[in-house]
């Protein structure tokens, strides 16, 4: 357990202004909004509440940065990475407790989200170096073509609130690897630690004006003008579809590129074949990571009806034995959700489905007190009419609905407008090929309930984004591909 001492260290280290061209300041209005900590609902600090001026003159500084960034050396880029990655686990507790007091998942599962967010710094601190083109002689011989990869320009860089440090990093590692100035806003339910990341960077050797962090009550007003104002070439948004499609209409004004990783309702198919034990222990990382917090979350559970009660008698005990309770405490294994609003989508995503038929296995009974919990809750028979197999929960609760043949678990399965991961679980190798081909899904989990690797292309298809974050195309979303044409010859 941590103790009042060491929060209140951790916290007064963390800057509470915006960082525009290398200096923390004030807003210019002297607004300020409140970070709470959604164990208690108590206030941890007030941090600077930007206006549209303030933006502006973070897309002002990181315009003016980007022409000498975009000259640096690669080999310089990527140290600047690396250094950071080292400062990243070397202060991997302080962090992981400022992580856990904003956002409220446990120190272990923020301790993780460090250590995988510093692991996207070291990635592209490697790729940095290895940004090619490419020489080629004409089909007719009369001519030669040079392919290049320039820095994309300045980018705009939106990140949410349950991973703040790893969804900064993907973004951050990849702009700095290519070259590219940037303003990012990070969520302003939890902006502390991107502000710790931004003064890592700064001790990393990053120029002033490379990296501009905005805090925002007011994200549409401040960020729509710098959408809007010419000078940004990039977008990269991590959030819910509504909010993406929006961007995207704003971004088509000045034909920005655009990277967007949006809502998920990610299905988990065990067939009748599947370790059980395997799919339990897969169900638990993909339903219990960030207490379900993630688009990658498990959300719907497709099980074949021969196996189906032995896998919720399975998955009822290993939910209904986690400890809840503040993430600082010893031996918690579930935190509370990020705010009231997030709690109240649950309880009523809950309700419905049990209207319309569904079982309680374990959990759905959320409790009074402080705090934003609500207990991991396991649902049996949920129709596929119920809210919760079309809406994304972002919440521990694991609803389990039956199937007697595999076409009807793939049509489920395919039956939402996202499509970022699908999880399934099978012994039968050709079985295994033959419907993962089959998913309309970005990723796949096959007989794992873990996707998420920097060395790998994380995106979804249809309305769960566009592009690809980490692995060797990552930094290609950052990277514009110029062609010139070479005269040759007498």
């Amino acid at each position: 357990m941590t103790n009042p001492t060491d929060e209140a260290r951790v916290l007064d280290a963390v800057p509470t202004g915006l960082f525009i061209g290398g200096s923390w300041r004030p807003a210019a209005s002297g607004a300020t909004l409140p970070v709470d900590d959604p164990a208690t609902g108590k206030t941890l600090v007030e941090v600077a509440d930007a206006g549209p001026e303030d933006g502006m003159e973070a897309l002002a500084a990181a315009a003016a940065a980007q022409s000498s960034f975009a000259a640096m050396a690669p080999r310089a880029r990527g140290e600047i990475l690396h250094r950071a990655y080292q400062l990243l686990m070397e202060r991997i507790d302080d962090l992981a407790l400022l992580m856990t007091m904003e956002m409220g998942k446990p120190l272990a599962e923020s301790k993780g989200e460090i250590t995988y967010a510093a692991e996207f710094f070291r990635w592209f601190s490697e790729e940095a170096v290895r940004i090619d083109g490419g020489y080629a002689v004409a089909p007719a011989g009369t001519s030669r073509f040079m392919v290049m990869k320039q820095p994309v320009g300045v980018c705009l860089l939106i990140t949410p609130w349950n991973f703040p440090m790893a969804m900064g990093t993907r973004k951050i590692g990849p702009a700095i690897a290519a070259g590219c100035a940037m303003v990012i806003k990070p969520s302003e339910l939890t902006p502390l630690s991107m502000h710790a990341l931004a003064a890592i960077l700064v001790e990393a050797g990053l120029p002033d004006g490379v990296l501009n962090v905005i805090t925002t009550s007011n994200a549409g007003a401040v960020m729509e003008p710098l959408i809007r104002d010419g000078r940004a070439r990039k977008l990269s948004f991590t959030g819910s579809t509504p909010v993406g499609k929006k961007l995207l209409e704003q971004a088509s004004d000045k034909v920005l590129r655009t990277s967007m990783e949006l809502g998920g309702n990610a299905p988990l198919i065990v067939f009748d074949d599947a370790d059980l034990d395997k799919a339990v222990e897969g169900a638990m990382a993909a339903k219990m990571r960030n207490m379900g917090e993630a688009c990658t979350a498990a959300n719907r559970f497709l099980v074949h009806r021969t196996v189906a009660d032995a896998f919720a008698d399975k998955l009822a005990a290993r939910m209904g034995a986690l400890v809840v309770g503040r993430g600082t405490e010893d031996g918690v294994q579930v935190g509370p959700l990020v705010n009231a609003k997030s709690r109240e989508k649950v309880v009523t995503l809950v309700q419905d489905a049990l209207d319309k038929g569904a079982s309680v296995k374990v959990g759905a009974e959320p409790g009074d007190g402080p705090g934003h919990f609500y207990p991991p809750t396991v649902l049996t028979g949920v129709p596929l009419e119920a809210r919760l197999s079309h809406e994304e929960i972002f919440g521990p609760v694991a609803a389990i609905t039956v199937f007697d043949e595999e076409d009807e678990a793939v049509a489920a399965a395919n039956d939402t407008e996202f499509g970022l991961v699908s999880y399934l679980f099978t012994e039968n190798l050709t079985r295994a090929l033959r419907v993962s081909e089959r998913l309309e899904a970005g990723m796949i989990g096959l007989n794992t309930g873990l996707v998420s690797n920097p060395a790998a292309p994380f995106g979804g298809i249809k309305e769960s984004g566009l592009g690809r974050e980490g692995g060797s195309v990552g930094i290609d979303e950052f990277l514009e591909t110029k062609y010139v044409g070479i005269a040759f010859g007498g």
